[in-house]
């Protein structure tokens, strides 16, 4: 709808300054033409767009305007509510859910049945099915470094076994792929790195207090980094139709394509790590990596020390 659309120009205007035509026009998916005209018609209504020229150009709002909060529509808050709730599923917040029960609170009465039934429609879970309490303590160490700008100090121990001590300043916890990530200025590293949540011990706030660096999380720079070329291995993976489920929820069903022969082969790309080798053995006799010969080589000898460790009589 045309006025959705409206409303969202507005919003986004609101929240990103400048915007370029071309960029408003690809995210509605509709010509650049029909963007000034819903310009235009913002306009009329009385909302101060402002078109500046030049190389730094774009449409943007008069400084200082903002949205009356009576804009929010009732199903606005309810999805407000469900991600709220989501997000409370893996820690619980006091002031998260202060915050639902005031949202829950302004819709009216008569409108209370459908706004729950809005908010039930569907459930994200992010607890683990079991002991979830150490993530819960660790989420709320970082939350509270997260609040008052501390450092905060734990053990890590890396994919390979390595155990390092770290100091890092927190700046955004993100949930990746069913396990939540640490996105943090690390001291001795003196530069942003990813920290997995569940291999982090003894996690604990440290003295003093730090200055935000500026970071976009709506960039995904953790995203950036993990997919640079020179980080990653470019793989020709087979996969027996047994696990082709499998392979299409990790690498997407337009990436699982038959080969004809009862196969399924996919063009994927990791960095190459002992998680890698890890996630490939994962599959059991269910996968094959066709290249490159050196991650071949590197399965082959761990399915063979794997062999050896089942043939050789266990110690009792």
């Amino acid at each position: 709808m045309k006025l959705d659309r409206l409303l969202a120009i507005v919003v986004l205007l609101i929240n990103r300054g400048r915007v370029q035509a071309k960029d408003l026009a690809d995210t509605f998916e509709v010509s650049i033409r029909t963007i000034y005209r819903d310009i235009d018609t913002l306009g009329q209504a009385g909302i101060p767009v402002v078109t500046y020229q030049g190389m730094s150009g774009g449409i943007g709002l008069a400084e200082g305007y903002r949205l009356d909060r009576n804009v929010l529509t009732d199903r606005d808050l309810a999805s407000i509510v469900t991600a709220l709730r989501s997000v409370s599923t893996s820690h619980t917040n006091v002031a998260r859910e202060l915050l639902m029960e005031k949202l829950s609170s302004i819709v009216p009465e008569a409108k209370n049945e459908d706004f729950q039934a809005d908010t039930n429609r569907f459930i994200v879970d992010y607890s683990l099915w079991t002991h979830p309490e150490a993530l819960q303590n660790k989420l709320q160490i970082i939350e509270q470094g997260l609040d008052q700008l501390r450092p905060v100090t734990f053990t890590y121990c890396s994919a390979e076994g390595a155990h390092t001590h770290r100091t890092v300043d927190p700046h955004t916890l993100v949930l990746k792929k069913h396990s939540w990530y640490l996105y943090a200025f690390c001291h001795a590293r003196n530069e942003f790195r990813m920290f997995k949540l569940v291999r982090m011990q003894d996690v604990t706030l440290a003295e003093g207090h730090f200055e935000r660096k500026p970071v976009n999380p709506q960039d995904k720079p953790w995203q950036q980094e993990w997919a640079t070329p020179g980080n990653t291995v470019a793989m020709t993976m087979r996969f027996h139709a047994r696990v082709r489920h499998i392979a299409e929820e990790w690498f997407g069903i337009e990436n699982v394509i038959p080969d004809g022969q009862g196969y399924y082969i996919s063009q994927v790309a990791f960095p190459e790590d002992s998680w890698l080798y890890g996630f490939i053995l994962g599959f059991g006799a269910d996968a094959e990596v066709l290249e490159p010969l050196h991650i071949r080589d590197e399965i082959r000898q761990i399915a063979e020390q794997i062999v050896q460790n089942y043939t050789a009589p266990s110690q009792t």
